[in-house]
C-alpha cells in the first residue's frame, strides 16, 4: 500500500490523477502527523539537512528558478515518487515558489496551463503563487 497524505491535510493538493502532494512553509512546525518520504526544497540558499530524503532546487525568495531544467527534472522525479510516498513542495513561506511549483505538477499531471494557478488556488492555498512572473513562468510551463 502508497504511503499517502490525509486528504483534508494541511496544504495537501489532490491532483487529477488522485495523487497527493503537500505544499507547506519551511519557517512554519512541521504539520502534525506523517513525515514526508520525499521532499523538493525551493531556497536561494541549500537548505539543513531533514530526517527524509529531499532534493533542492535553488529558487531565491519572490523569483523564479535559476536553472529550469534542473527544476524540470525535480518535478518530474516528484510525480513519479507521488504514486508511492508522502512527497511534498517547501519554500520559505510556502505560498509564492511553492504555490508556483505545484501549478506547474498540477499541469505535468493534466491541468492546462490556462486554469492551473486557480486550481492550486481553489485546492491548496488562496495566495499562491504571488509575483507577476510567477505567474506568467505557469502560464508558459513546459517542462520539455
Amino acid at each position: 500500500m502508497a504511503n499517502t497524505w490525509p486528504c483534508a491535510g494541511a496544504g495537501v493538493l489532490p491532483l487529477p490523477s488522485g495523487k497527493l502532494v503537500r505544499g507547506r512553509g519551511l519557517r512554519d512546525p512541521l504539520p502534525a502527523g506523517p513525515v514526508p518520504d520525499f521532499a523538493l526544497h525551493l531556497r536561494g540558499r541549500r537548505p539543513g539537512p531533514t530526517e527524509w530524503e529531499s532534493r533542492w532546487v535553488r529558487w531565491p525568495d519572490f523569483w523564479l528558478p535559476l536553472d529550469r531544467r534542473d527544476f524540470a527534472d525535480a518535478l518530474r522525479e516528484l510525480l513519479e515518487r507521488t504514486g508511492a510516498e508522502r512527497v511534498e513542495i517547501a519554500c520559505g513561506g510556502g505560498v509564492g515558489r511553492t504555490g508556483t511549483a505545484l501549478a506547474c505538477l498540477a499541469v505535468l499531471d493534466g491541468v492546462p496551463r490556462a486554469d492551473a494557478i486557480g486550481y492550486v488556488r481553489r485546492h491548496c492555498s488562496p495566495r499562491a503563487v504571488e509575483t507577476p512572473w510567477q505567474r506568467s513562468f505557469v502560464r508558459g510551463w513546459s517542462a520539455s
